[in-house]
């Protein structure tokens, strides 16, 4: 019989593999939990409409985040970065790391009252795995080769190959069996809210889910995730109280709040970058992609945007994922190196510069920052960039979706999982919108997913590291601070490793 590796014993693994383990920065649990109080609802300011309501077809992080909160899957991430129970319990391992055995944590409801049954599981982790209809929703799930019910209470899933890091991904979230069907049917989850409202440009409702399997969450009644796509109007509404949480600020939002909020300050998980589009017929010459790495003062950028608080880097890995991260800031240098780049311009066939449109989704007030810093730097290499300012929607059709853009400015985010940041540049992923191909990256990514070892693949995603940036994929910046207004009534409010707004634990202090 198999050796079987316990639940708790994979826990170590899973918060050596986060690098996030001894958390990641402050939050508002100074005030004692003898101040909390049940009840009350609270306004929480968002920058960007949903991109839907099924968390198994959802990619952008803006709308995990909320979706966080009423969704669970047998596994979920607390704010240490640890993996625990939600759904299940308690999970084995069989000894070849094929098997993940999930025992059901007993009277786990769903928000329409029905208790979580074996069905609800297999038919969640089948249709996020592609076994319904050979389509894999949440890509890692793919190797998942079969999902057994044993009993009632136990599920057994089996994987086709060794991935370490696939646990992570049984924080997929579980809904009732066949739910997913009905394309217009309101979200059923067993998170600590239930789905309220949806508008459209406005924002989205959820309330307190009474039966929540976790005893004393969550405190408030609801909460109200308010859609304000300018910095301007934001600040206006934190003045006045009609906002209590707001999660994007900028380094001067945050100086104009203080003396008003707290300013909760932590490590953010998104890497921001000018991202290009390689398939672009002036950007698919490496040379000029070098040409503009090189033109980028990073140092100046987190001045001017940051205040001097965010991580400069070269990369797509998050440097608190330190067993997988590779300092490549020499590569290009951090304070711009314009004679390179015009040097590089000049080979390439452009002596006299070149015209750059960068992309940008106007609501996100700390990337347009950007932006603006980054036009008048490369200006200075003869690189006349200007800003097309577009609206959340049309970004995520444009850019992200179609491809149909030059290049852009965003940051993308990680889950748990540093693949998460890297396989998206694999040349045939879907998610691979700038378009980046190169053989060599793609021979190491494969040989990511025959490692049996975390720490064969650290070695592995290092030299993926590398290859983006000699072949200057897109210009990595800089990974912000996360820096988050809360109101002084308020306590509890956490930081993941992850990207997600937590209000379980938020709380009206007495």
């Amino acid at each position: 019989m198999k050796k079987l590796l316990t639940f708790f014993v994979t826990l170590s693994i899973a918060a050596a593999l986060c690098g996030c383990a001894g958390g990641t920065g402050a939050s508002s649990e100074d005030k004692t939990s003898k101040e909390a109080t049940y009840g009350g609802s609270v306004v929480v300011g968002i920058q960007q409409d949903i991109d839907g309501l099924d968390p198994h077809k959802v990619t952008a992080a803006g709308t995990k985040e909320i979706l966080f909160n009423i969704f669970e899957g047998l596994v979920k991430c607390d704010s240490n970065g640890d993996l625990i129970g939600a759904v299940a319990e308690k999970y084995e391992l069989s000894e070849d790391g094929l098997t993940y055995t999930f025992t059901l944590r007993p009277g786990v409801k769903f928000h329409n009252g029905n208790e979580v049954t074996a069905e609800d599981v297999k038919y969640s982790i089948e249709r996020a795995a592609g076994l319904l209809d050979g389509t894999p929703l949440v890509s890692p799930l793919s190797i998942v080769t079969a999902v057994d019910i044993v009993d009632e209470k136990t599920v057994r899933v089996t994987a086709g190959s060794v991935n370490p890091e696939l646990i992570y991904s049984f924080t997929t979230a579980i809904i009732p069996n066949g739910s997913g069907e009905d394309e217009n049917a309101d979200p059923i989850g067993t998170g600590p809210f239930r789905f309220v409202s949806y508008t459209p440009q406005e924002g989205i409702v959820i309330e307190k889910n009474e039966d929540y399997w976790q005893k004393g969450l969550p405190y408030l009644d609801q909460v109200d995730f308010k859609i304000i796509t300018s910095a301007e109007t934001a600040l206006v509404e934190l003045k006045a109280g009609t906002v209590q949480v707001y999660p994007y600020l900028t380094d001067a939002m945050a100086t104009e709040i203080e003396s008003q909020m707290q300013v909760l300050v932590s490590p953010s998980v998104n890497v921001q970058a000018l991202f290009f589009n390689n398939a672009d017929e002036l950007l698919s010459d490496v040379k000029v992609r070098q040409a503009i790495c090189y033109a980028l003062n990073r140092e100046e950028v987190s001045e001017f945007v940051a205040g001097g608080d965010a991580t400069i880097i070269s990369s797509a890995m998050l440097p608190t994922l330190e067993s997988y991260y590779v300092d490549l800031n020499d590569t290009y240098g951090t304070t711009g190196n314009v004679d390179k780049a015009k040097e590089l311009l000049a080979e390439a066939g452009y002596p006299d510069g070149i015209d750059l449109t960068i992309t940008v989704p106007s609501n996100y007030e700390f990337h347009m920052d950007t932006a603006e810093v980054v036009v008048e730097q490369l200006k200075a290499a003869g690189i006349n960039a200007k800003i097309d300012a577009v609206d959340w929607n049309t970004w995520l059709e444009d850019v992200y979706t179609n491809r149909n853009y030059q290049s852009t400015i965003c940051a993308i985010t990680s889950d748990m999982t540093p693949g998460y940041l890297l396989n998206r540049f694999v040349s045939d992923s879907k998610k691979n919108f700038i378009n980046f191909n190169s053989a060599d990256f793609d021979t190491i990514y494969g040989n990511v997913l025959e490692a049996k070892s975390l720490g064969e693949r650290g070695i592995l995603y290092k030299e993926l590291q590398k290859i983006l940036a000699d072949e200057a994929g897109s210009a990595f910046i800089q990974v912000p601070a996360n820096k988050v207004a809360v109101s002084n009534e308020l306590g509890g409010y956490k930081f993941y490793p992850v990207y997600v707004q937590d209000m379980s634990t938020v709380y009206y202090v007495k």
